[in-house]
């Protein structure tokens, strides 16, 4: 597999990750609604690892991507494909801590999976979501491309620090 089947193989990037059972959840409006999943994926890393046999890419090493206004920034990214008369790229994993960001609107995780049949991405581990100045944190963030709903949850009751609740701080514009 030379470097433009890799790039054809990231047709449509991003995470989502393993998820537990949540207590708490949060809506939110995404800047990511109707993003183009199918737009053309720029990728940088400092290595890559190409598992023919396995349907798998791995990056490795200060990992970038980049699509439509979308960027990931993660340590480690692989890529599951098919390869049946082409490539068809099934799901992306990051991890080693994951950024997001689209417009004014960044989510970060440790962990995270782009399901790019269902325009699906999930991060997770002490997930932040900030929207501007509007801050919210839980355990897990699930993204609807289409849609561009967001959910956040909180997590199971003992996990981290917020207790299984999502929290969050919103601004308010000034009233005169």
């Amino acid at each position: 597999m030379n470097i433009m089947h890799v790039r054809s193989l990231l047709a449509a990037l991003l995470l989502a990750g393993l998820a537990a059972g949540a207590s708490a959840r949060q809506d939110a409006s995404s800047a990511l609604r109707g993003h183009d999943i199918a737009a053309p994926v720029e990728v940088a890393a400092d290595r890559i690892e190409v598992q023919d046999r396995d349907d798998r890419a791995l990056f490795v090493g200060n990992v970038v991507v980049r699509q439509a206004g979308l960027t990931l920034v993660t340590e480690r990214l692989r890529i599951a494909y098919a390869a049946d008369g082409g490539i068809d790229i099934k799901r992306l994993d990051a991890s080693g801590g994951v950024t997001l960001t689209s417009g004014t609107e960044t989510a970060r995780g440790g962990y995270a999976v782009y399901d790019l049949d269902g325009g699906i991405i999930t991060l997770v581990g002490d997930v932040e979501l900030r929207q501007g100045r509007n801050e919210l944190f839980g355990s897990r963030l699930t993204i609807d491309l289409d849609s561009g709903r967001a959910v956040i949850d909180g997590g199971p009751r003992g996990v981290d620090q917020s207790g299984g609740r999502v929290t969050g701080r919103f601004t308010v514009p000034r009233r005169d």
